[in-house]
């Protein structure tokens, strides 16, 4: 597995779309949440799933974009800005459409940094949105 290549070149990534960059970014996210629950905050297994979902959710997600923002390089806001405005389905009930584009927008951004390689980054911005609630 010494070759495995996940990167994309720049002109490969042209060609993805916004909601494919969101579809990979959705289980970057989820994984390093998965991690943090079972590696960081050594949860019961009773509670992992639920804990898993009360931070991979639109609503979770669009809060914790909101502490991100300050903190993105003018190319990843271009990134962020391409997904929350790509036309997704219809939001879940469990989420306004403005948290559903913000929440989007994030799993975009972190699509985007996976698949240019940017592991560190994405490890800097994970870790700058956590929340208070995140001790639950």
């Amino acid at each position: 597995m010494s070759d495995l290549n996940l990167t994309l070149s720049p002109e490969a990534l042209k060609s993805v779309s916004e909601l494919a960059l969101a579809h990979v970014g959705d289980a970057v996210f989820e994984l390093l949440v998965r991690q943090e629950l079972c590696c960081v905050k050594a949860a019961p297994m009773r509670d992992l799933h639920r804990m898993t979902v009360a931070r991979v959710n639109a609503p979770a997600q669009a809060a914790r974009m909101e502490k991100l923002l300050p903190l993105l390089t003018p190319e990843e806001l271009t990134v962020y800005k391409r997904g929350r405005n790509a036309h997704t389905h219809q939001a879940p009930k469990s989420a306004s459409p403005g948290q559903y584009a913000r929440a989007t927008g994030l799993e975009t951004l972190f699509g985007w940094l996976w698949l240019t390689g940017q592991i560190d980054r994405i490890a800097v911005l994970f870790a700058a949105g956590k929340e208070d609630a995140d001790a639950t």
